[in-house]
């Protein structure tokens, strides 16, 4: 092998290695770029979640009130109906 082999020969890994580096970099930024979307995605559905469980705790208490309403109203009409027999 002459020098200009090995000159072509090293030129060629090294032509081989940048693009591996190329394709390795890309493959990372692609990955880095999907995880920080699903981490955006998590982060609305636990806002999303979070609304939703603010909501259901308000039509519990709503309920609760509404039960507490129509608990005092049977017993004030229980009171009367005891009142006339």
């Amino acid at each position: 092998m002459n020098s200009t082999d090995w000159a072509g020969a090293v030129g060629a890994g090294g032509v081989f290695l940048f693009l591996m580096v190329v394709v390795w970099q890309v493959a990372a930024t692609w990955r880095a770029r999907m995880l920080a979307a699903r981490e955006e995605q998590y982060k609305r559905l636990a806002a999303r979640y979070a609304e939703l469980l603010e909501d259901n705790v308000e039509l519990h208490r709503r309920t609760l009130e509404e039960l507490t309403q129509a608990r005092a109203s049977i017993t004030s009409m229980e009171k009367m109906m005891r009142s006339i027999d």
